[in-house]
């Protein structure tokens, strides 16, 4: 009985023996499992998580991610062949054309014709197409780090020229110099009067600016335009007492008020209109609201038009609690849509949250091609190190640009910031 039982034993030992020893069996390949899944890879893209449709994965210190979601958030046209298994992708910055091309299971590259080599090949799994991050990224100018504690990749996007706009009002005049910066600047130097309704340049808040020796409103606004920046001319109205709601019940005011700005507009050489009418949809009946307002702002728009002026909406964003704005139906009357995306905790001494700026611009693009967008940041909300995050959701999605709320709220770090992440077009 002993020398079976020593038998079976020794038997079991010399399997159990044979079974480690064997590359690949179920115990190794759960081992190898356990190491590579114990913390997914996150990928962060100028500081707000990148999704993919496929989890990337880290093969032996090389991230790999699906090449589609990658190249979309960077804005890379890419082609790919089925015949030949190849990835081309390429982009143009500041004229200079970038070509990187991939070929599957393949660890050379080449990059505008020359030969790269890489750490890893581009692999397909399970119908994905897998690139190496890093080399990917890099290739297009961005800065990529890893942190291996965390499982996490940083990827900081390169300087890239966009559409920048910003704001004239209230105690901008000491940052007048940063004005040939932007590509267009609203002057808020007209309001609707909260009592009247009507228009008024004697606004406590907003109203037309003294001159200042030699500086006047009028030469401000010329030499605006002759850097080749455009020069709008912001009217701005509150429903805090609802003078909107007054002014859009009543056709012959609205007549009266369009008439009057669209005029001002071209006695003071302005290229376009920016309208910012707040407050509208907090209470009643959102469907009637829009439709009044959407009938003022085409009825603007018409006027426009013929003036040969441009036309601007700084717009609530469609996650806040004003509801009075039909972001579709406004968009086929206006030449731009500024997304207001801030204010979301007002009485809170914090950059917005990123999430709800990245929502706002998600359901916008729903509504709004992404060539009419302008993603709306208050300096007022941000930090230097927190701006950089706003700007780069603006690239990510491809919109039309940027718009900084507004002139003498801009820190000398934080322009440096806006700085290193886009230029303007002019």
């Amino acid at each position: 009985m002993r020398t079976k039982l020593r038998s079976l034993f020794l038997t079991c030992c010399a399997a159990a023996m044979l079974l480690t020893a064997v590359p690949g069996t179920s115990n190794g390949t759960a081992n190898a499992a356990a190491q590579t899944t114990t913390k997914p890879v996150t990928i962060m893209l100028d500081g707000f998580p990148l999704p993919f449709p496929s989890a990337p994965f880290n093969s032996a210190g090389t991230i790999m991610v699906p090449f589609r979601a990658i190249a979309q958030a960077m804005n890379i046209h890419v082609d790919w062949s089925n015949d030949t298994h190849t990835l081309t992708a390429t982009k143009t910055q500041g004229g200079v054309t970038t070509e990187v091309i991939l070929r599957q299971s393949q660890l050379t590259a080449t990059v505008n014709g020359q030969k790269k080599q890489l750490n890893k090949a581009p692999v397909n799994q399970n119908g994905t197409f897998f690139v190496p991050l890093s080399f990917f990224s890099t290739q297009f100018g961005a800065q990529v780090s890893w942190d291996g504690p965390s499982q996490t990749v940083t990827i900081t996007s390169p300087i890239e020229p966009m559409y920048t706009e910003t704001f004239y009002a209230i105690r901008s005049f000491f940052q007048l110099n940063l004005v040939e910066k932007f590509d267009s600047v609203s002057f808020g130097w007209i309001r609707i009067d909260p009592t009247s309704g009507e228009l008024t340049l004697d606004g406590d808040d907003f109203y037309w600016p003294d001159a200042a020796g030699d500086i006047s409103p009028d030469t401000i606004v010329n030499d605006t335009t002759t850097q080749g920046s455009e020069a709008n001319l912001m009217a701005v109205a509150m429903d805090g007492k609802g003078e909107l709601t007054k002014l859009l019940s009543d056709s012959e005011q609205q007549a009266n008020v369009i008439d009057e700005l669209v005029e001002t507009a071209l006695i003071h050489h302005f290229t376009g209109i920016t309208l910012d009418f707040e407050g509208l949809g907090l209470t009643g009946d959102r469907t009637a609201v829009q439709q009044t307002f959407n009938s003022f702002v085409q009825k603007l728009d018409q006027k426009a038009e013929a003036s040969n002026l441009t036309l601007t909406l700084a717009l609530h964003p469609l996650n806040s609690s004003y509801h009075g704005y039909d972001y579709k139906t406004l968009s086929s009357y206006a030449d731009e849509i500024i997304i207001m995306a801030y204010d979301y905790k007002p009485y809170v001494d914090a950059p917005e949250p990123i999430t709800l700026v990245n929502e706002a611009i998600e359901l916008a693009l729903k509504e709004v091609p992404k060539s009419k967008l302008v993603l709306g940041i208050s300096a007022d909300s941000e930090t230097d190190q927190s701006i950089g995050s706003k700007i780069g959701l603006a690239k990510r999605y491809g919109l039309k640009g940027v718009a900084i709320w507004r002139l003498g709220l801009i820190s000398e770090k934080m322009m440096t910031a806006i700085e290193k992440s886009i230029t303007p077009i002019h």
